[in-house]
């Protein structure tokens, strides 16, 4: 892990396109302001992990589904011969 020291107003760059700058501090709290290009999601390291456990789910139930009707197409074909 890097660890970098930063004041108020001063910035980091990631690559040439994404910047963030320590725009308050506040006791034992900071503001972070992030630029990016709009194509980057940028969200809080909590959302971004249930954000991934709802996809996981989601990916789950679609493979469940797809199995189903898999087994479904292959019983009606069984049916046919």
């Amino acid at each position: 892990m890097l660890v970098l020291t930063r004041k108020k107003g001063e910035s980091i760059m990631l690559g040439h396109d994404i910047e963030i700058t320590v725009v308050a501090i506040e006791g034992e709290q900071i503001k972070l302001g992030i630029n990016a290009p709009k194509h980057i999601d940028i969200h809080r390291k909590e959302i971004y992990i249930a954000i991934q456990e709802e996809n996981k789910l989601a990916a789950k139930q679609n493979l469940s589904i797809d199995l189903l009707n898999a087994f479904v197409e292959l019983e009606n074909k069984n049916k046919m011969n």
